[in-house]
């Protein structure tokens, strides 16, 4: 019997994320190192909160984002993972199955060379699965509220497609 092809797992996007906290030259930098790393434009993000401690206010550029779909997001997620080599962390999994990890340089990332304009700069990656039938959560036309629970990626699910379609090595850390 063949396996329901409705349950396979797939990568839906990947996001870079650099938060620099401030707008600026900072801000500039990040945005130009996620453009030479994916080629896109990246768009700026901002703080929702007002926050005292961190000296922002609400609306204030903090960081930068870029989101890759498709066949292009496998492949930048493969050049992210060599980066860290192949290795992430347990905990980095979420309840719904998607997980992310950080790079601490570019310049460990494939193909960047070092930059001095832009210095060092780490960024996160966010990968985001899903499976076929997720789209009734999101079309416009009579939304589905949830989808059934059998449907939804499990953290160990999400671990097992990690470690047998993208070659991860999860990383557990040692009990406090």
């Amino acid at each position: 019997m063949a396996e329901n092809k409705m349950r396979e797992i797939t990568v839906d996007k990947v996001t870079l994320n650099i938060g620099v906290g401030e707008s600026g030259q900072k801000l500039e930098n990040a945005r130009s190192l996620l453009n030479r790393i994916t080629g896109r434009t990246p768009v700026t993000t901002v703080a929702r909160v007002r926050s005292p401690t961190w000296k922002l206010k609400q609306g204030d550029q903090i960081g930068t984002k870029v989101t890759i779909r498709g066949k292009e997001a496998l492949a930048l997620l493969k050049r992210a993972l060599e980066a860290v080599d192949f290795s992430v962390n347990g905990r980095s999994f979420d309840r719904k199955g998607n997980f992310a990890f950080g790079v601490r340089e570019y310049i460990d990332f494939p193909g960047v060379k070092y930059d001095p304009k832009i210095g060092i700069l780490g960024f996160d990656v966010c990968v985001t699965l899903k499976r076929k039938g997720d789209r009734v959560l999101r079309r416009r036309r009579a939304p589905a509220r949830r989808i059934a629970p059998g449907h939804e990626i499990t953290p160990d699910e999400a671990r097992e497609f990690a470690t047998g379609a993208l070659g991860v090595k999860i990383a557990e850390e040692a009990a406090e």
